[in-house]
């Protein structure tokens, strides 16, 4: 199965609620490589690498950790050195 890169901003009370922490959990439940990193207006980017096992988390996006109140989920363009993204694990930054 191919490799597929998926890039993702994540709006409404995702931030201090252990949203990248979860997220983590999530995607290395899943075997997906990425990060997941706060952004200056409170929303949370995640770029995602892996199978098509990709859509299935970003329906939890969708819901996130319990004490998280997800407004919105937008997929984005992933940059051209998004699909370059080498780490073998799941990153918090």
């Amino acid at each position: 199965m191919s490799e597929v890169t998926r890039r993702f901003r994540v709006t409404g009370k995702v931030q201090g609620v252990y949203f990248r922490h979860s997220t983590r959990i999530e995607a290395e439940r899943l075997a997906l490589s990425g990060y997941a990193r706060n952004l200056p207006d409170g929303s949370v980017e995640v770029l995602v690498q892996g199978p098509a096992a990709a859509a299935q988390l970003q329906q939890w996006l969708h819901r996130g950790p319990k004490s998280a109140r997800v407004a919105a989920v937008e997929e984005m363009q992933p940059a051209h050195d998004d699909r370059a993204f080498a780490s073998a694990s799941f990153e918090i930054l």
